[in-house]
């Protein structure tokens, strides 16, 4: 079978899609538990001079915008790589593993000690 043409394939997200889904999920998930924490904060220290609903919607609120702001930039740190991630996925498999005994392990790290040393001496 012929590959399909390029006009119909499907493009990756870009970064500001992939921020923007980040920022989605992270502000479901911080609504969620900022209703789980408040719910219960509420429960266990009463809603205070605000009154309820103002309470718990700054929980909601101020958790939905941490996770929000967090997942945001981890989904675009995450997703920000130079090979596509079936290509890198592949090209792991395809490496040879690099296992190597502790007995050359513990000389690679003697030797990059004594190069850092020596490259402390002469600076």
């Amino acid at each position: 079978m012929p590959p399909m043409p390029a006009a119909n394939r499907a493009q990756e997200p870009s970064t500001w899609q992939k921020r923007t889904m980040g920022a989605m999920m992270g502000g479901g998930v911080g609504l969620t538990i900022g209703f789980i924490f408040g719910s219960y904060s509420i429960l266990r220290n009463g809603s205070g001079p605000r009154g309820l609903l103002a309470t718990l919607s700054q929980y909601m609120l101020s958790s939905a915008a941490t996770f929000s702001f967090f997942l945001a930039i981890g989904s675009v740190i995450r997703n920000d790589a130079l090979l596509p991630p079936h290509i890198e996925a592949a090209r792991l498999q395809l490496l040879p593993p690099l296992v190597r005994s502790k007995a050359e392990g513990a000389m690679l790290v003697r030797a990059r000690w004594d190069a850092e040393r020596a490259r402390r001496t002469t600076a």
